[in-house]
């Protein structure tokens, strides 16, 4: 199998997310292999029956552009190519952004984190981790939590 040209990696700033991230950067570091680090502000879960307030929407962006930011020191330390990209769609599915961007950008490979936030109540891989898996253009690897 040729190596991996683009990798994409679902990013929330939880420590399984951070791990995937670690992961990687590791395999692109190896193959000399481009990495975007993607957060999403997704459906939100437990706010989904409610109009989005300005103030949370400013909070969110906030806290995307920081674990971004996180994942382009980590990548800097390893001398890996990588960009960001924070997608602000709320009400749109978290697999579906994941598998838009993955087709948009051209990736061959999403590396994503399993049992990370979005994770509650779902016992194989996490709901985030199982939505990417089912919508994914291309192949997921995944990279099991503590």
């Amino acid at each position: 199998m040729p190596p991996f040209q683009k990798i994409l990696v679902p990013v929330d700033g939880s420590s399984t997310s951070n791990k995937a991230l670690d992961y990687a950067l590791q395999l692109a570091k190896e193959d000399h292999s481009q990495v975007r680090a993607l957060h999403a502000i997704d459906e939100l879960g437990y706010l989904s029956s409610y109009e989005y307030s300005g103030e949370l929407m400013d909070t969110a962006r906030k806290n995307g552009t920081e674990v971004l930011q996180n994942a382009v020191i980590a990548a800097q330390a390893l001398n890996v190519p990588t960009d960001t990209k924070l997608v602000d769609q709320p009400g749109q599915r978290l697999g579906q952004t994941v598998a838009d961007e993955a087709a948009n950008w051209g990736a061959d490979l999403i590396v994503v984190g399993t049992h990370g936030r979005r994770g509650v109540g779902r016992v194989l891989l996490g709901s985030g981790a199982e939505q990417i898996v089912r919508m994914a253009p291309v192949a997921v690897l995944t990279v099991r939590g503590e």
